[in-house]
Formats: C-alpha cells, sequence, structure tokens
C-alpha cells in the first residue's frame, strides 16, 4: 500500500470498530468516574485507560501515513498486552475488580472485540506497511 493509507478495505472496518469501542469506552469510564469512581477505582482507571487507547489508535488509522501506522502498530501491541494482563488479573482476583472494566475477563462484556481487536490491528498494520505488495504475506 504504496499511498499510506490505512482505511481501505478491512482498514475501513478497524477504523469502525475502533472508533465504537471509543465511543462506548469513552462514554462508560466517564460516567462511572464522575458517578461511582469510590466504588471501584481501578477498575474505573483501567476503562479510561482502555478508551485513551482506542482513541489513540483510531486517530492514527484515519491520520494514515508511515509514522501513523508504526505508532498505532505499538499501541495494538500496547493493547494486547493490557488486554491479556487485565483479563488474567480480572479472573485470577475477581475481588479486585468490585466493577467490570472494558478488558475484564478478555472483554466479555464486549463479545470478545478487545482481545480480537488488537491482534486483527496488528495483522493489518503489518500487512499495509510502506510499499508492502498487496499479496504480501501478513
Amino acid at each position: 500500500m504504496a499511498d499510506g493509507r490505512l482505511v481501505k478495505g478491512p482498514g475501513m472496518l478497524l477504523v469502525w470498530l475502533y472508533g465504537v469501542m471509543s465511543v462506548g469506552a469513552v462514554s462508560r469510564s466517564a460516567y462511572q468516574i464522575a458517578t461511582e469512581f469510590g466504588r471501584a477505582p481501578l477498575a474505573y482507571t483501567l476503562s479510561a485507560v482502555a478508551a485513551a487507547v482506542y482513541v489513540f489508535i483510531t486517530y492514527t488509522l484515519v491520520r494514515g501515513g508511515e509514522t501513523a501506522r508504526r505508532a498505532a502498530l505499538l499501541c495494538c501491541g500496547a493493547e494486547l498486552v493490557g488486554v491479556l494482563s487485565v483479563g488474567t488479573w480480572t479472573l485470577l482476583d475477581p475481588e479486585a475488580f468490585p466493577d467490570t472494566t472494558v478488558w475484564s475477563q478478555f472483554g466479555y462484556g464486549y463479545v470478545f472485540i478487545p482481545v480480537l481487536l488488537p491482534v486483527t490491528g496488528i495483522m493489518w498494520l503489518r500487512h499495509s506497511r510502506r510499499g508492502a505488495p498487496e499479496s504480501a504475506p501478513v
């Protein structure tokens, strides 16, 4: 994809999914932090972190270009580490989370989209690197 656009083909679906997750995570975490923060500060803070990651990845995908692609790739990797860490933590120590986060149980409350999204994002971003032939293996 020599033109640097990341929102062609599957990239457009990724932008849409990250956009939906951004709106959902920002809305949820803002409401919970504003109204119930004392009840589950760790969970609500982690949801706000997830929201920030989703917003940034959405922005970089829309922006396009090699620098944005690298930044999105780095964030997708960090997102995957976050989802796997928080998902495992919520299963091993559920008492630490009186309320769920976006990444609880690997995104169970979001139909596992939070664990699938960074994997597909990484695959797409690796495929879309500048100058990569359209038929290059992922």
